[in-house]
């Protein structure tokens, strides 16, 4: 059995929960089945085994080095991209017309997790260029398409995203990169972007550069903001004026170079407009919520495999005897290491749900019958995506905390692998916005989004589920708390104050996470419902002690929420 993921998980969720078959009846997907999806998920596992993870170790103890002229990656990376874009998988849910296949973006997602899996460093090269060219597709125009994203597709190009800078993190407001026009219709941009994933390198003829720029003249503000394909080799051949300054050294992630960008040092670095002026971050928008649930879907990856890893070892290492018993025997049988086994089980597959069920809503948005549930689902996902990218970064990472401390003292080691799972799961509530950020998107924008159309989809999707259920014991639970989060999120937006209602969003985030999680035990306990077998007891166990162990956490949160509390709002920086 794969200590990667889990092939029989995937199957549940994919086949028994969410009914992926259906989809074929769909015009998109009807030169689809069960055989496609299975032989595509057959192929993911067999490339990420035997070609991604052999040198995730290697990687990471042998990060990429800059030596002033070029950058140096070992060359494992360059041989397993180039089996993973021969595979035909960088394509996989793209239109036929541009050479894709057509795949659910829920099988796709499926797909990617082998990957994550196996080697997070590596993976994130196919991941941002994908997340690129869907951008440019849907958001280019016909030529940038042809000339841009056709040679990322054939694993010729890769793409990056570039929107943080040295002063400007996750502020994008204040993004001072400028844009000068041209006469020939192009721009010249000058400034500096930070924390740049892929930003230099030799796997590709040629790197992508998206990035978010401030036309001369334009407002202040995200407003202001315009998007640019600025190349690294111009469409001629020559090279743009696109410097690499430095490289970054994180303490995980190190296979996936990161790196400090100048754009103009010379004459100016050569950038097409994407779409029109003032309006790139709403197209950037389209890259930056693929890649945040394309950050929780890595951060379930890591979780998911430090759990099988830790669960194996705690089958095969045998100390200590449990009271009343005079032998030793394997540490499984000991209760707390049942204990820190069933919360990570009851993290990772509860997120991995959680992901996979965003994904489906993806090809919901895309092809359902009717524009009304298209635009159902385009909401449900908008409320879920901030607790999609942020619950399992921390939670998945406390199961990589676990998967440690399962291993004892061999876990701290670097001749396990589960310390690097957590080092590399560590950048994950900070990618793509950061817990904070989500937070304040999701309390401050999703649920109050046309009116509290927002909080309100997700609870009639819970609802849904809740009517399902009947008098379940977890349903009754999962009931009360959804009321309660309801209330609250009145109560927090009553005295109309922005600054008292956000004071406390991150905990507002973990609550209503904690919730959704819930949620996605209680679907997943429906669909084993009258199912025998030792993996649907597990489905089980993991359920109960999500529901006994987890979700009381709600309990406390709320009623701080509740209360109004202005302990972080009112303590002074001259106090900490």
């Amino acid at each position: 059995m794969s200590v990667l993921m889990s092939r029989r998980d995937l199957e549940f969720l994919l086949y028994e929960w969410l009914d992926v078959e259906q989809l074929t009846l769909r015009e998109r997907y009807t030169d689809h089945s069960r055989d496609t999806f299975d032989a595509a998920l057959e192929l993911a596992a067999s490339i990420a085994t035997e070609h991604f993870a052999p040198h995730n170790k290697l990687a990471d103890a042998n990060e990429p080095t800059f030596d002033g002229e070029r950058v140096h990656l070992i060359p494992e990376v360059a041989k397993a991209l180039d089996v993973y874009w021969g595979s035909g998988l960088m394509t996989a849910t793209m239109d036929e017309a541009v050479g894709g296949g057509q795949l659910p973006h829920v099988v796709a997602s499926a797909l990617m997790s082998w990957f994550q899996a196996a080697n997070v460093g590596t993976s994130g090269y196919p991941f941002l260029t994908m997340a690129n060219a869907n951008l440019l597709l849907a958001h280019g125009s016909p030529e940038q398409v042809e000339t841009w994203v056709r040679p990322m597709l054939e694993g010729r190009y890769f793409g990056t995203m570039c929107l943080s800078e040295p002063g400007a993190g996750s502020s994008l407001a204040d993004v001072a990169t400028r844009a000068e026009p041209q006469p020939d219709g192009t721009y010249r941009l000058f400034g500096n972007k930070m924390w740049i994933s892929g930003g230099e390198h030799d796997l590709s003829d040629n790197i992508v550069h998206l990035v978010l720029a401030r036309v001369s003249g334009a407002p202040e503000g995200v407003k202001g903001l315009s998007l640019f394909i600025v190349p690294k080799v111009l469409a001629d051949g020559t090279r743009n004026d696109v410097t690499l300054a430095g490289l970054n050294h994180k303490m995980g992630y190190r296979g996936t170079v990161n790196t400090l960008l100048n754009f103009g040092e010379k004459s100016g670095a050569v950038g097409d407009l994407v779409g029109e002026e003032g309006r790139g971050l709403a197209c950037m928008f389209h890259m930056m919520n693929e890649a945040r649930i394309g950050v929780g879907l890595g951060a379930v990856a890591l979780g998911y495999t430090g759990y099988l890893k830790s669960l194996q070892y705690a089958k095969e290492r045998v100390q200590g005897r449990p009271a009343g018993s005079a032998d030793p025997v394997a540490i499984v049988e000991h209760a707390d290491v049942k204990r820190m086994l069933l919360a990570q089980k009851s993290y990772v597959e509860g997120a991995l749900a959680l992901l996979l069920f965003c994904s489906r809503l993806v090809d919901e948005e895309k092809t359902a019958d009717t524009p009304e549930a298209r635009d159902a689902a385009h909401l449900l996902l908008d409320v879920l995506t901030p607790i999609a990218k942020s619950w399992p970064s921390q939670w998945c990472l406390a199961a990589n905390d676990l998967a440690i401390q399962v291993h004892g003292g061999y876990g701290y080691t670097r001749d396990y692998d589960v310390e690097q799972h957590y080092r590399d799961n560590r950048l994950n509530p900070i990618h793509e916005g950061t817990h904070g950020i989500q937070g304040q998107d999701l309390l401050g924008r999703k649920v109050i989004m046309q009116g509290g159309a927002g909080l309100m989809a997700l609870v009639a999707a819970i609802e849904q589920t809740l009517a399902r259920a009947d008098d379940h014991e977890h349903a009754v639970a999962l009931r009360a708390t959804v009321e309660r989060i309801v209330e609250v999120t009145q109560a927090i937006w009553a005295p109309a104050d922005p600054a008292l209602g956000l004071a406390n969003a991150s905990l507002y985030l973990e609550a209503v996470g904690h919730a959704v999680i819930a949620w996605m035990w209680l679907e997943q306990v429906l669909a084993a419902e009258g199912k025998v077998g030792d993996f649907y007891d597990g489905k089980r166990a993991a359920s109960s002690y999500f529901f006994r162990y987890e979700l009381p956490r709600t309990g406390p949160q709320l009623d701080l929420l509740a209360a109004l509390d202005r302990t972080t709002l009112d303590t002074w920086a001259e106090w900490l």
